[in-house]
């Protein structure tokens, strides 16, 4: 039924500005305002994810958004250059930098301003 849609993804946070501002300036993503729905438009416009505003919106406890890298080192330390911390989760083996690595890809997890939890991440394939 439907194997030929089009299906985005779409995630909720209290402030729509406040993302916009984030996704669009911090994270340097091409985004869209339109009608109070912000749009990012991720892998060249090929894969729009919707932020809706949710006054009362709780984040998830998961990653909801993986964007993949080469070097995650580099990445986070252009993330705390750019006044983003990296979450450190107790029991978990992160380096100084905040960059699990040896146990599956490297990874390291971070938060917009509503809390949502989002990871740069090197795949394992090309």
């Amino acid at each position: 039924m439907f194997s030929d849609s089009k299906a985005f993804s779409g995630f909720a946070v209290p402030d729509v500005d406040a993302a916009e501002a984030f996704y669009g300036e911090t994270l340097g993503l091409r985004v869209t305002n339109d009608h109070g729905l912000l749009t990012l438009h991720l892998d060249g416009g090929a894969r729009p994810t919707i932020v809706y505003p949710k006054p009362d919106h709780v984040p998830a406890t998961y990653t909801i958004l993986n964007f993949p890298v080469e070097d995650v080192g580099a990445a986070v330390r252009e993330l705390a250059e750019r006044g983003v911390e990296v979450i450190r989760y107790d029991g978990m083996p992160q380096d100084d930098d905040g960059v699990m690595r040896g146990n599956g890809p490297d990874i390291a997890w971070f938060t917009d301003p509503a809390g949502n939890i989002l990871s740069v991440i090197k795949p394992d394939r090309p």
